[in-house]
């Protein structure tokens, strides 16, 4: 027996400190709730959990991004549902000024609403708008852009390539009020920045002509006199896009074209006689089937948004239980371990107690 290193109480002492070590560990997972409270707990899980809690940080936002586009989407609708019926009536009193019945002075009192009905749709066109961004203008539409000036580019379809093509000709006529009428079109069919070869001028109304080619190719075009040769340059952006994922590319491109009376054709719709009434129809009918394409177009990305939300959800779930496995103490488990290596700590003391008293042993060899 050593009086001078009491070898039994620094063995209890080490054995203490590694208790108490552990000890509030567990006290401090348990008073936390997680199982990963520094780096050095797990390494290589917190940097895969904070990558996760990133994920789904921003998958959180992306539905509600996703959640925006539906009420986007859901506004441009409701105006348009209103246009609709704006044209439907025009269409009605189109009809009604075309019977032979109708006199001339009959048409122009029809014309005094249909005069009101075009300032409405415009009306409707410039005040419908979300978070102040005008969404029936033609702001977030597809931009193409003309290398003439007299020449403007109205509408393309989704079908038109990025790129660049040539009309070698485009020719106008003027009447007496200055309302302007393409009467024809030459387009470049071959060689370099060509339109698809079966490219040919589908519809001309007043000011406006449309260029169509198999497999949805469309082009719309505004002139205000005689151009030619011209550079469209067709550039596919410009649409609304909607972050609707948690990384880089997880868009969604919403395209609302303009909804006015110049492009829906109605410029120069009057009731003023049987003619005019009865060239209406035809223009009411193109009207109805252009606003009836983009409501379309609306339905399905309304439709592709919902899903969006959904998937997001479903995923923020999953990611979130797989962030807690890393990361989340089982408390039940945690509060055992705890308990345990309470009572060690308890044991622990009172055996560093008894070797701390075994020195005195040895004075029983003195008496």
């Amino acid at each position: 027996m050593r009086v001078g290193t009491n070898v039994s109480a620094l063995t209890a002492n080490n054995a203490l400190n590694r208790t108490d070590n552990a000890l509030t560990k567990s006290m401090e997972r348990l008073s936390s709730g997680l199982k990963v409270n520094s780096a050095k707990d797990n390494p290589a899980g917190i940097a895969i959990a904070k990558r996760m809690n990133s994920q789904i940080n921003g998958l959180s936002i992306a539905g509600d991004n996703a959640g925006d586009g539906i009420s986007v989407v859901e506004i441009a609708d409701g105006a348009l549902g209103e246009i609709h019926s704006i044209l439907q009536r025009m269409n009605e009193l189109a009809i009604q000024a075309s019977n032979g019945t109708m006199t001339d002075e009959d048409r122009k009192s029809l014309n005094l609403e249909i005069t009101q009905l075009k300032d409405e749709i415009d009306r409707i066109a410039k005040s419908t708008d979300f978070n102040g961004q005008n969404l029936l203008d033609g702001t977030f539409d597809l931009k193409g852009y003309s290398s003439d000036s007299n020449v403007k580019v109205a509408y393309y379809s989704d079908e038109v390539s990025v790129g660049k093509y040539i009309i070698d000709a485009l020719t106008t006529t003027k009447d007496a009020d200055g309302n302007v009428t393409v009467t024809g079109a030459t387009l470049r069919t071959t060689g370099d920045d060509a339109f698809p070869a079966d490219a040919v001028v589908d519809s001309i109304n007043g000011d406006l002509v449309t260029i169509k080619a198999s497999g949805g190719f469309e082009v719309t075009l505004q002139a205000k006199d005689n151009a030619g040769p011209l550079t469209l340059d067709m550039t596919g952006i410009g649409a609304m896009r909607m972050q609707i994922g948690a990384n880089e590319g997880q868009v969604l491109a919403i395209r609302i074209p303009e909804v006015s009376n110049r492009m829906l054709g109605l410029t120069n719709v009057t009731m003023d006689n049987e003619e005019d009434a009865r060239d209406s129809i035809e223009k009411l009918s193109n009207a109805i089937n252009y606003v009836s394409k983009i409501r379309a177009r609306l339905g399905a990305y309304q439709n592709r948004l919902e899903s969006a939300s959904e998937t997001l959800d479903v995923t923020e779930v999953n990611m979130t239980s797989s962030y807690s496995r890393i990361m989340d103490v089982d408390m039940a488990s945690e509060m055992t371990t705890y308990t345990t290596q309470q009572v060690l700590m308890q044991a622990g003391t009172q055996m560093l107690a008894q070797a701390n008293e075994r020195p005195q042993e040895i004075l029983q060899l003195l008496q």
